[in-house]
């Protein structure tokens, strides 16, 4: 009788872990929500909602997109050729809408999953799909809701494969039809006091080349009054198509992974597990550090130690370890 007990106890809390969220959640019951977990920056109203991925599409004819000035940290990684596709992570903002949203990638998904995120995309080779079946990503994929305009919608200012756009606020309900917990406790990334000295090299400028096309060129800026970071894309400021808004981040996060093309259409693996070269570059100073995976997720190190991020939006550039990040980027002082 009383092991025939235990065992049900057993079952019953596989269950419950089984169900909670993905990514952090083993160890983040007591944290408190009085911050945002990827920003480190205050909440009233708590920080618990799920984190919710976004595959967004930088095809030149995608441009501007919707929804990345609300993104609490973007990653830009190349998916074929020289163009680069974006995973937007959002939680402490949420658009109305986000786009074009484009098709799955396994190291995207992979690295929306360690985040403990929902992760949607639109569309996916029949591997890719697979693997996210197999795998038991949390996601939702615009291929099956195409042209219901509830949770995804076809714009008639683009054309496919650049119009389809989330309806941000339907992500929840339809979560929930499917299953998935909307709400998460996340262990947040390490973040800086307010009151802390940054140190290290003068860094007005940044430029990343990802390929020979100048439009695929990314530069920042840094406002020294604002005491951020403006993107453009190429020789343009990057915008918000809906809000406007320029694109700016307080963070940014540079680092060097291995990619492989594996396929006839140009697709890639990249080592997202290994750690290597950075950069970090925050307040006008550059930091040439590492980077490393831990539990899952993307921090800068040095000597040992976890760097913090300043508090606020966060943009974190891949780029390929051949010809490497010495040669793929490029910091002017002034």
């Amino acid at each position: 009788m009383m092991n025939k007990r235990i065992i049900w106890i057993f079952l019953f809390g596989f269950i419950i872990l089984l169900s909670a969220c993905s990514g952090e959640k083993e160890e983040t019951d007591d944290y408190d929500h009085g911050f945002y977990p990827l920003t480190g920056l205050e909440t009233k109203e708590g920080a618990n909602d799920r984190i919710v991925s976004v595959m967004v599409n930088n095809h030149l004819h995608a441009r501007p997109q919707s929804g990345l000035s609300k993104a609490d940290i973007v990653f830009e990684i190349l998916a074929e050729g020289d163009i680069t596709r974006f995973l937007a992570l959002f939680q402490s903002e949420k658009p109305e809408v986000v786009g074009p949203v484009r098709s799955a990638r396994e190291y995207y998904f992979e690295l929306a999953d360690r985040y403990g995120t929902l992760y949607i995309h639109h569309g996916a080779a029949k591997s890719i799909d697979k693997m996210i079946q197999a795998r038991g990503i949390e996601h939702l994929d615009g291929g099956y809701y195409d042209n219901d305009k509830h949770l995804f919608k076809r714009e008639d200012f683009r054309k496919a494969p650049h119009n389809s756009y989330l309806q941000f606020d339907a992500v929840y309900e339809e979560a929930e039809v499917k299953g998935y917990d909307i709400t998460c406790d996340y262990k947040p990334l390490p973040f800086l006091e307010k009151s802390k000295k940054i140190t290290g090299e003068p860094a007005q400028d940044v430029e990343i080349t990802y390929g020979t096309n100048t439009q695929d060129k990314v530069t920042y800026h840094y406002n020294s009054e604002e005491e951020i970071y403006t993107r453009f894309n190429g020789q343009e400021q990057m915008i918000d198509l809906h809000s406007e808004k320029p694109i700016k981040t307080t963070n940014i996060f540079i680092v060097e992974a291995d990619h492989e093309v594996i396929d006839e259409e140009g697709r890639r693996a990249i080592d997202l597990e290994s750690g290597g070269n950075a950069y970090l570059l925050q307040k006008g100073k550059v930091k040439n550090i590492k980077w490393i995976n831990q539990r899952g997720r993307i921090i800068p190190e040095q000597d040992g130690q976890d760097i913090g991020f300043i508090p606020g939006k966060t943009w974190v550039n891949i780029v390929p370890s051949d010809p490497g990040i010495h040669q793929s980027v490029n910091i002017s002082k002034d």
